[in-house]
C-alpha cells in the first residue's frame, strides 16, 4: 500500500523538475499558491452571498427561513411533540370535559392539510431562489475555468516559443561553432604550411 505523504513529496519533487525556469514549485510555495486560490474562492463566494441578500425581499427571506426550520430535525421534534399532546389530550377520559377534537381528529387532520397545502409552495419558492443562485455561482466558476485555461494556452504558447527559441540558438550556435572550427583548421592548414616551406 502506498504512503500518500510519500506520493504527495514525488509530486512536488517531479513539479519543481519539470517546472525548471528558475522558480522552484516547492512544497511551501505549492501551500501558499492553495492559500491564494482558498482566499479567492471565499471572496468571490462572499461577494455572491452579499448580491444574494442585497436582492432578497422581506418575503424572500422569511420564506428562506419557513423552509431551512421546516426542513429541520427542531421541527420535526417540534411538531411530533405537538401532535402527540394534542391527540393525549383529547383522548384522556378525565380530560374529556376538556376535549375539543374527539378521534378521529378531524380539526388535526385539517390543520395538517393547511400546514402541507402551505408549506409546499413555501419550500417550493425557497428552492427555486437557491436554483437560481447555484446557476450563477455555476456561471462564475465557468468563467474561473475558463479564464484559467486562457492562461495555461498563454503560458503554453509561451513555453513552446521559448523551446523554438532555444531549438534556433542552438542551430545557430552549432553553426557558428562550425564556422570557427573551420576557421582554426583553416589557420593550423596555413601554420603547417608555413612551417614545412621552412
Amino acid at each position: 500500500m502506498t504512503n500518500p505523504d510519500n506520493d504527495t513529496e514525488n509530486i512536488f519533487d517531479e513539479a519543481s523538475i519539470i517546472q525548471g525556469f528558475d522558480i522552484e514549485l516547492s512544497e511551501k510555495n505549492a501551500q501558499r499558491i492553495d492559500r491564494l486560490v482558498d482566499d479567492y474562492e471565499n471572496s468571490i463566494l462572499s461577494r455572491v452571498d452579499e448580491e444574494y441578500s442585497e436582492n432578497s425581499t422581506f418575503s424572500d427571506r422569511l420564506a428562506d427561513n419557513i423552509a431551512k426550520f421546516g426542513g429541520s430535525w427542531t421541527f420535526i421534534g417540534y411538531f411530533g411533540a405537538f401532535l402527540v399532546v394534542w391527540m393525549i389530550w383529547n383522548t384522556l377520559p378525565f380530560l374529556k370535559p376538556l376535549h375539543f377534537d374527539e378521534p378521529p381528529f378531524i380539526l388535526l387532520n385539517l390543520c395538517l392539510s393547511f400546514l402541507a397545502a402551505f408549506q409546499a409552495p413555501i419550500i417550493m419558492m425557497s428552492q427555486n431562489r437557491q436554483n437560481a443562485r447555484d446557476k450563477h455561482e455555476s456561471v462564475i466558476d465557468f468563467a474561473i475555468n475558463y479564464k484559467a485555461e486562457q492562461e495555461i494556452e498563454d503560458m503554453q504558447s509561451h513555453l513552446h516559443r521559448i523551446e523554438e527559441n532555444g531549438v534556433k540558438n542552438k542551430e545557430e550556435f552549432s553553426s557558428e561553432l562550425m564556422q570557427i572550427k573551420q576557421l582554426l583548421a583553416s589557420i593550423e592548414a596555413k601554420l603547417e604550411n608555413k612551417i614545412n616551406d621552412r
